[in-house]
């Protein structure tokens, strides 16, 4: 029995899969950089998008904050994550949070370093880790590129408000920064989601396409105005709270209901995550 504990010397089990290397093996995957492709794309579509259709207006007399796109760069970012926030950003999220386990199993690979060996729970902490980083950078990215964009082709200024007034460029700036901070927590789920998928299934795609399609059907419950204030316990029923951020005086209470919200359910999704792999009979 005591020959079974023995390591080799100077094997450290917190030494095992640095998060530099998970970083670079995924950073060079074709997904990742068709995902960033994609997020890059993103702004100059709509700004030809603009440029063939004229500038956004209603035409009901009220004005929205895609009425207000063209007036400067910072409209310009802020409508790129309003119309992505949504569903576009989902996608990043979940496959990268999903795809991450799950395809070293769909290779025949995680019984491999598995036995390298790298503790389960080791191994998870680095997939998860880089998995919500890049799902940040991914946040980002999309506004940082939009911002360059907008200044470009429509100037550098503050930020017009559809309710009315403005916010000069710095205090713009800030209040950007609070909202990818809150589209990335309230997109917590769907990356507990798909990581805990990822985790009980061999297919990327099951995992993926499993959390994108919770959370749709999280979207569709939250239309559902005969829920009445069941929809409170809905991640989906605070994804745009941080519209409340670009105000004058912004109101921070919808986005702490709906941190607490994300928080408490990814927590959870983490949780039975590890919990299952750390006694999943790994043959693949």
């Amino acid at each position: 029995m005591s020959a079974l504990t023995e390591v080799a010397p100077g094997y450290r089990a917190g030494r095992t899969l640095p998060l530099r290397v998970e970083l670079v093996r995924q950073l060079k995957r074709r997904r990742t950089l068709v995902m960033g492709g994609i997020l890059a794309v993103l702004p100059f579509v709509l700004l030809v998008a603009f440029a063939i259709g004229g500038e956004p207006g209603g035409g009901n007399g009220q004005v929205t904050l895609m009425d207000t796109a063209t007036a400067s760069g910072a409209n310009f970012a802020a409508v790129n994550l309003f119309v992505s926030a949504g569903f576009l950003l989902v996608v990043p999220v979940a496959l990268f949070c999903g795809d991450t386990v799950a395809s070293e199993a769909s290779w025949s690979s995680l019984r491999y370093l598995l036995a390298a060996p790298v503790p389960r729970a080791r191994l998870l902490w680095s997939k998860l880790v880089v998995g919500l980083g890049t799902s940040l950078a991914a946040m980002v990215l999309l506004p940082l590129v939009a911002l360059a964009v907008g200044t470009a082709a429509y100037g550098w200024g503050p930020l017009q408000l559809p309710t009315g007034g403005a916010l000069d460029a710095g205090t713009a700036a800030q209040r950007l920064v609070v909202v990818v901070a809150y589209v990335f927590v309230s997109q917590l789920v769907t990356a507990g989601l798909a990581f805990w998928l990822s985790t009980r299934t061999d297919a990327p795609l099951g995992a993926v396409g499993g959390a994108v399609g919770l959370t749709i059907v999280g979207n569709v419950l939250d239309a559902v105005t005969a829920l009445g204030h069941w929809r409170d316990v809905l991640p989906a029923h605070w994804q745009f709270a941080w519209a409340d951020a670009v105000q004058p005086a912004p109101e921070w209470s919808g986005m702490i209901q709906g941190t607490v919200v994300s928080v408490t359910y990814a927590a959870v999704l983490f949780a039975l995550a590890f919990r299952h792999f750390a006694r999943k009979d790994v043959v693949s």
